[in-house]
């Protein structure tokens, strides 16, 4: 059985266990309890604290993790990355108070900064030449300058709801941060063989959530314009129709470039356009 260390909470919690089961693990889960078994892989779900899952995979407590890039780079325990996710997206960002003056990040030369992550922090003002103060406080960060601990703040931010609510604007980003899975670096065999199964089911997910199903028809005349804009994964399907002249073309689109892709189809003479998402994608 290969253990997994996930956050207990949050958004990124859920996210976590949302992609597991889209994996088709299954599971039962709830908020009182600190683990949990699947009933249908050899997998053992672990409910800790965020900033606990670096230290806990790399000590071996548990094989593998979901975290932020922010605590696992803050830990100084990159090393375990094995693949990033794609979810659970913020930023690391420096806030001030409303009515402060602010021009650029030397702005903060000798100011007082209130933050839970000091190495991210000081990696970024020493990159900028700034020296400033920094306190490391565990949460309620952003009350920091309204209490008089601090001139500014550095905190993750997603929709930045929480910095207006409380008096502060975002100024400076210091780190991008997303969901990414870590390994223990010294896994046995057996437990490296589960880790390239969840891998290979984690990017199927992937792949299908970035992609759409097109199906549409054209007349047969259409088809040399049409083809090179559905690439698909090697090239599309096309099935003749029961009426004469007529064809159906199957494929796979990008969701990136999915709306652009839809206008030049209508554009080469393409009808009846039908899109469908994709459940799984397996490459």
């Amino acid at each position: 059985m290969i253990r997994l260390a996930i956050q207990k909470s949050g958004r990124l919690s859920e996210d976590s266990l949302k992609l597991i089961r889209e994996c088709g693990i299954s599971f039962i889960s709830t908020s009182s309890k600190l683990k949990t078994e699947a009933t249908n892989f050899p997998l053992e779900i672990l409910f800790l604290r965020d900033d606990d899952i670096p230290g806990y995979v790399a000590d071996g407590v548990a094989d593998i993790g979901i975290v932020g890039q922010n605590v696992l780079v803050e830990e100084g325990l990159q090393q375990l990355s094995v693949k990033n996710l794609g979810f659970s997206k913020c930023r690391l960002s420096l806030a001030v108070s409303k009515g402060d003056t602010y021009t650029d990040v030397t702005s903060l030369q000798g100011k007082n900064i209130a933050t839970s992550y000091p190495n991210l922090l000081q990696e970024f003002l020493t990159s900028k030449g700034v020296q400033a103060d920094i306190h490391t406080i565990s949460g309620s960060v952003e009350i920091a300058p309204s209490i008089g601990l601090a001139d500014a703040v550095c905190d993750i931010v997603s929709s930045g709801s929480t910095l207006i609510s409380n008096g502060l604007r975002e100024v400076e980003t210091v780190f991008k941060s997303e969901a990414v899975l870590i390994a223990n670096q010294n896994l046995d065999v057996e437990k490296n063989r589960l880790l390239q199964q969840l891998l290979f089911r984690m990017e199927a997910v992937q792949k299908a959530q970035k992609s759409k199903y097109v199906v549409l028809n054209a007349p047969n005349s259409a088809i040399p314009q049409i083809k090179p804009l559905l690439p698909g994964i090697k090239s599309p399907t096309i099935i003749p129709l029961a009426e004469e002249g007529w064809s159906s073309l199957h494929s796979v689109v990008n969701e990136d470039d999915f709306w652009d892709i839809i206008q030049k189809l209508k554009e080469a003479g393409a009808e009846g356009i039908l899109v469908v998402p994709i459940e799984k994608m397996i490459g």
